[in-house]
């Protein structure tokens, strides 16, 4: 056995040497890259541009990759209705209208955030994904398709750069102007634990102009709590959670309760973001597949008012799970060529809305940070206004945000990296004590 000039013998050398090798592997593994905190609403992989496919005999990846399109039947689907001619409003992070797959297709719509204007329309690309989920193109063989391609989209940004908004009230502002802006459906992938009054008014000047609104359940990853979100759980309402790829078991992460409405594909979606794609995974990107279906419905039925549009969604699900209603799939996974299709008797109101008045008359009062009474929508001689009062902190965000786990997995690395270490320094002084 051989020794170095230390007088320690080779193998104990290199059992320590293996030892700190496998230290900082570990370390590696556990803490993995100290990245910075999660922006966008979505939970990320293989972000890229996928770069114009020239030749005509390769199939675009983007595009191969729409399998929640399959799952929809959305070709049987678009034989019937392709959504032209009616307006959905995504009131979520802007949405980048210079896209390919969304050339053509945005309105000019709102920046409730920062309305000097922005650098970027979309400085998140939440909204962009979701809008491109509704309404990307569909007349060329590249890029993500839309469930409903021949839709319009009402931008209407309320979040802010790092996905979130403090203030309930600047999403009831943009629900209202998007009503008053030609909307007949609204999107919320946005949500959080708390009831907001100002939101629930102005979600009820919504359904009295006939405007089917829907929102995500929200994400476990994200909540502090596994209630469904607000204003998911506002009756009237259509409350999406997401499911997994097999169109069959509920997504892990998505969150559920009595409140869900529908179910649709949640996960492992390839949308647009500004710049390129991305492939997302949360409740905030099967909304707009329940969304976009509402939006076929009201094109192929122009006069169907929205309680009998809402009443035709629920009726024509897939059930799931127990047989009806149930508290993880609501009326089961949402159908659009049944929806389309079915002879499904009126009902002339809004099955999920109970009718009841939501206390305050108006955007108020308002959970969320202080602020002038004058920053409320709608001032001036509007009958559903009245100015915010006991405002209370507050937060939310949009779905699919991840928690940023760094911090966590860092001082677990290092545990586990000075416990090795100190681990190999006793080998070498136990054998150098057996020595003498």
């Amino acid at each position: 056995m051989t020794r170095d000039r230390q007088g320690a013998p080779t193998a104990v050398r290199r059992f320590v040497g293996r030892a700190l090798v496998g230290a900082a592997a570990t370390l590696a593994t556990v803490a993995g890259p100290v990245a910075p905190a999660a922006h966008a609403a979505t939970v990320v992989r293989e972000p890229a541009w996928v770069a114009p496919v020239e030749s005509p005999a390769r199939v675009d990846q983007v595009r191969a990759e729409q399998w929640q399109l399959d799952q929809l039947n959305a070709r049987a689907a678009w034989r019937s209705s392709t959504g032209r001619g009616v307006v959905v409003a995504v009131v979520d992070s802007g949405v980048d209208g210079s896209h390919p797959d969304l050339a053509g297709q945005v309105l000019p719509g709102i920046d409730l955030v920062t309305p000097g204007g922005s650098d970027r329309p979309d400085p998140v690309g939440h909204g962009t994904t979701v809008a491109g989920l509704i309404a990307g193109r569909n007349d060329d063989d590249r890029g993500a398709v839309g469930l409903a391609p021949d839709a319009k989209i009402l931008p209407v940004r309320v979040l802010d750069d790092e996905n979130r908004y403090d203030d309930a009230l600047i999403v009831a502002k943009g629900v209202r102007w998007a009503v008053d802006n030609g909307a007949r459906v609204i999107n919320l992938s946005l949500g959080g634990s708390g009831d907001s009054p100002a939101l629930a008014a102005a979600l009820d000047y919504a359904f009295a102009r006939d405007v089917v609104v829907v929102a995500c359940t929200g994400n476990l990853a994200t909540s502090t709590s596994r209630k469904v979100w607000y204003p998911a759980r506002e009756p009237g309402v259509i409350a999406v959670a997401g499911l997994e790829r097999n169109g069959k078991d509920l997504w892990s992460g998505s969150i559920t309760g009595h409140e869900t409405t529908l179910t649709a594909p949640a996960t492992a979606l390839y949308g647009a973001r500004p710049d390129g794609y991305w492939r997302v995974q949360g409740t905030s990107f099967a909304a707009p597949l329940v969304a976009a279906t509402a939006a076929l419905i009201r094109s192929r039925y122009p006069k169907m008012a929205a309680g009998d549009v809402v009443n035709r969604l629920i009726s024509t699900a897939k059930d799931l799970g127990p047989t009806g209603r149930d508290d993880r799939f609501g009326y089961g996974l949402v159908d659009p060529v049944a929806a389309l299709t079915t002879d499904v008797p009126s009902v002339g109101a809004n099955p999920l809305d109970d009718n009841d008045s939501p206390g305050v008359v108006g955007f108020g009062p308002a959970p969320g940070a202080d602020r002038a009474a004058s920053a409320a929508a709608g001032q001036g001689g509007d009958p559903f206004y009245a100015a915010p009062r006991q405002p209370a902190k507050w937060s939310a965000r949009a779905a699919g945000e991840p928690t940023d786990p760094a911090p966590e997995r860092l001082w677990t690395g290092l545990a586990l990296f000075v416990a090795l270490v100190t681990g190999a320094a006793l080998v070498i002084r136990r054998f150098r004590q057996a020595r003498r």
